[in-house]
């Protein structure tokens, strides 16, 4: 057996005891899914769960003997997002966060990030603006001031998950001596920092959202991950990887969603608590086989998107602008379609169940979709479709 054979089916194994480890968290969460999700409190529980099984440990980049490649992390992010996309939604994020050193940093920062963080069980956060056209610097949210060798960050920020229950809470500020928007990183416990959290919220309940608010919170100057550039031209191909990365995660967050909801209506129909039993109803085989079809046209679509991203993400600096691009529209029709199926599916179900909980679904697909518009995707997909256009597509999280 040649090295790279043993190495090939070292890591055949690794994948498959980490998905292993993804399907029973999975079924532990989905145990006492309805129950938590009407209780919406923070996910202090769940990111136990996650952290006794190592999934934090386990979801960081690739590297010697740690991390995960970007293909087996989307399959555990939509295992753990089928039985709870609250949870999925946290998974998701902390994954593309713990890339952060990666997209913003020098390689020899981004190994020893990586290093601790795995070796702490780290769960990251976060919320990083991509630039866009029209920003505003001297309007900004986040500032940074100079302290000594370090900064003084103060503002607040809307933190889609994990605000008080993160170890490292990534964000993007201005700084005030020269406009520079640096990317920075922010320890739990920090002084200065207090968390506001978001009560009452349609969907995705369990996620931990909330607004963070930092008075003069000190950042070192190791906590400084990078530069983020002010606009989308200097921004380099491997750097403008990191918000399609999010939303591509986010997309099998809304996978894991669509498939959630149609196995569960599936196995109330099976059961006899269906508006209709399944018997020989050619209609209710029909209702099945459209949204079966959609989950599954969606399916194919974001692993297509999934497949090219590893791609673009093994060829780190080598990439280059037209791959990045590509990238980018891949992801845009990746959001439009899953968006669509996940809405479409999650609404159906309540019409072939009445079921405590199945609502939760269509709540929580709602809330994932709302900020990022179909619309606004189908144009940057026709322009770059049309134009070849470079142009990143701007945020909407």
């Amino acid at each position: 057996m040649t090295p790279s054979t043993a190495d090939h089916r070292s890591a055949d194994t690794q994948r498959r005891a980490l998905l292993r480890t993804a399907r029973d968290v999975a079924d532990d969460l989905a145990a006492d899914a309805i129950v938590r999700d009407q209780a919406g409190k923070p996910p202090t529980d769940e990111t136990d769960r996650l952290r006794e099984a190592g999934l934090p440990a386990a979801l960081t980049p690739p590297g010697p003997d740690r991390g995960a490649d970007w293909g087996t992390a989307c399959a555990v992010i939509r295992e753990i997002a089928a039985a709870d996309s609250s949870v999925g939604d946290v998974l998701a994020r902390h994954y593309v966060h713990t890339w952060s050193g990666r997209f913003y940093a020098g390689q020899e920062h981004a190994s020893a990030l990586e290093e601790e963080s795995v070796r702490e069980r780290w769960l990251w956060t976060g919320a990083v603006r991509a630039p866009r056209p029209d920003e505003d610097t001297d309007a900004a949210d986040l500032t940074l001031r100079r302290h000594g060798a370090g900064h003084l960050l103060s503002g607040r920020r809307a933190v889609r998950t994990a605000a008080a229950t993160a170890d490292q809470i990534v964000v993007d500020a201005v700084s005030s001596a020269n406009g520079d928007v640096l990317v920075v990183r922010i320890p739990p416990g920090a002084r200065g920092l207090t968390v506001e959290p978001a009560h009452d919220r349609l969907g995705q309940r369990v996620a931990g959202a909330g607004e963070i608010v930092l008075d003069r919170v000190a950042i070192a100057p190791e906590q400084v991950l990078g530069r983020r550039p002010h606009d989308e031209e200097s921004t380099a191909p491997f750097t403008a990887l990191a918000e399609p990365a999010l939303r591509l995660a986010l997309c099998h967050v809304g996978l894991g969603i669509a498939e959630g909801a149609l196995t569960e209506a599936r196995d109330l129909s099976r059961g006899g608590r269906a508006h209709r039993l399944p018997g020989e109803d050619p209609d209710l085989f029909l209702t099945y086989g459209e949204l079966a079809s959609a989950a599954h046209t969606a399916t194919a679509v974001v692993d297509r998107a999934t497949d090219v991203m590893a791609q673009a993400l093994d060829l780190g600096r080598h990439l280059d602008a037209e791959g990045a691009s590509g990238v980018a529209a891949l992801v845009a029709t990746a959001e439009a379609v899953t968006s669509k199926a996940a809405l479409r599916i999650t609404a159906r179900v309540l019409e072939l169940a009445d079921a405590p909980g199945l609502d939760r679904f269509w709540r929580n697909a709602r809330v994932l979709t709302a900020h990022r518009p179909v619309a606004h995707r189908l144009r940057s997909i026709g322009e770059h479709y049309l134009n070849g256009s470079h142009r990143a597509v701007p945020a909407f999280r």
